[in-house]
């Protein structure tokens, strides 16, 4: 008679929960660099991430597809990209027929609740529960809400969004981070005008982390967070140069942390590239559903629980400044990256580069600098004129400072990622330029001005 396997209850444990109805709970900031993280090597002290990362999972290379608000959250709650979607601009809404978190999950039984910075439309899409203090996470509700659902064991999904750490950079203790002591990007001119912003946004960075904390501290309350995917992010880049409003690592590439008791394995790390469209795919693949087939996303549920160290070859970014404030008229630009290298295609490299960064006193402390140091020109030339093509060896140089891209040694690698961008462009339904000016049609206050002007036209 053949011997059975033995197994473990340990193993059937882990093995049955996946099919189980795991709590979702997200909790995003707001312009925050990965690299700011002390997690990541920053200055910012973020106790709580820390013992999070103890706790689960630190993923070193998690990707969003735009470096502005409006489209990265579009992204992340629709699991398609932002041209697909509709969602590219700033201020922006889904085309029609596009389906949210919400009407994905809401018939698989959860409760789908979102307390914070919306910045999403229309509301009959992302038709969350919520409540607000501003634009950040309400706890009392969310204390209530966990209650709620636990009492009545309904799963939930959660989306705590905070504000943090958006300027003006007014919340946290700055006395804990002396300007002068602080070390600088080398990518950023020394003013001080620049040194006391960057104080005052670490202080709001730890700020941030005290709402991770409290999220954290909520689910041991309540007794859930042995069944809670808690998922930490720190959203695009901060508003400073080089980062925000731009298709670099600084503006793309986030922070993100992931702890699940019963599934993710503790004080792990991994190198599998994942991306923000990815984020919907993963919930229903961890709820026990199928993921539809029209989602640009794909789950990375075997990499959670240790099965896979690879997820994905190449990720992508798009960056529209139409619409935005202060933005050029239409500077668009287009981004493919591998492990190793970055290809970044600017689509109007004779438009100055423009957006709110550059109206800032910080900034313009940059061009007062610029005006009898050659480094500082450099900086502030290379923010304002970009060329067509930039292309780097994100290993060798991770700030993206030399570009390669008339390279003759790199040429072939070059030509491999164009086609690779050319193809996703494609079956976006991306037309580059003309995508670009049509962006104003696809932003909420666009949309409002549109109709207006047809009430009027009406009327006369």
């Amino acid at each position: 008679m053949a011997m059975k396997p033995i197994i473990t209850s340990l193993s059937l444990f882990i093995a049955s929960s996946c099919f189980a109805a795991p709590n979702f709970l997200f909790i995003i900031g707001d312009d925050c660099s990965r690299t700011d993280l002390e997690l990541y090597g920053g200055q910012a002290k973020t106790p709580n991430l820390l013992k999070l990362a103890a706790q689960g999972m630190t993923f070193n290379r998690s990707f969003q597809a735009a470096p502005m608000c409006s489209p990265t959250r579009h992204n992340l709650y629709t699991g398609l990209y932002p041209v697909k979607s509709g969602a590219y601009p700033n201020h922006t809404f889904v085309k029609d027929g596009v389906k949210s978190v919400v009407q994905h999950l809401k018939p698989l039984g959860y409760r789908v609740a979102l307390s914070g910075k919306r910045h999403v439309n229309p509301s009959e899409v992302f038709a969350f529960e919520g409540k607000a203090t501003g634009n950040n996470p309400n706890f009392e509700w969310i204390d209530e809400f966990m209650a709620e659902c636990k009492k009545s064991e309904t799963p939930f999904c959660l989306f705590a969004c905070s504000n943090e750490p958006h300027s003006p950079w007014n919340k946290g203790d700055a006395s804990k981070y002396p300007p002068e002591k602080l070390d600088l990007p080398s990518t950023w001119v020394d003013t001080p005008e620049q040194r006391d912003a960057y104080s005052r946004y670490l202080a709001e960075i730890t700020y941030y982390d005290s709402q991770l904390g409290e999220c954290m501290r909520l689910l041991d309350k309540h007794g859930i967070a042995e069944n809670t995917l808690l998922i930490f992010t720190s959203e695009q880049g901060s508003a400073f140069p080089f980062a925000k409003w731009t298709c670099y690592d600084t503006g793309l590439h986030n922070g993100f942390v992931a702890r699940w008791p019963q599934v993710i394995k503790a004080d792990t790390k991994t190198d599998a590239m994942i991306e923000y469209v990815d984020l919907l795919p993963t919930y229903l693949d961890a709820a026990g559903a199928d993921v539809p087939a029209d989602l640009d996303g794909k789950s990375y549920l075997p990499v959670l629980k240790g099965e896979t160290k690879h997820h994905k070859d190449h990720v992508y970014g798009i960056h529209t400044t139409r619409g935005i404030i202060n933005g050029s008229t239409t500077f668009g630009i287009r981004s493919i990256r591998s492990e190793k290298f970055k290809l970044i295609v600017n689509l109007s490299p004779e438009i100055m580069f423009q957006n709110a960064c550059t109206k800032s006193r910080e900034f313009k402390s940059w061009e007062a600098a610029a005006q009898t140091d050659s480094d500082a020109a450099d900086k502030v030339k290379r923010y304002r004129w970009r060329p067509a093509i930039e292309f780097y060896d994100i290993t060798q140089d991770p700030l993206e400072w030399n570009n390669l891209a008339s390279n003759p040694e790199y040429a072939s690698e070059v030509q491999k990622l164009r086609s690779k961008l050319d193809a996703w462009m494609k079956e976006q339904g991306d037309l580059g330029q003309a995508t670009e000016e049509k962006a104003r049609d696809h932003q909420k206050r666009g949309n409002n001005k549109k109709k207006k002007n047809k009430k009027n036209t009406d009327n006369n």
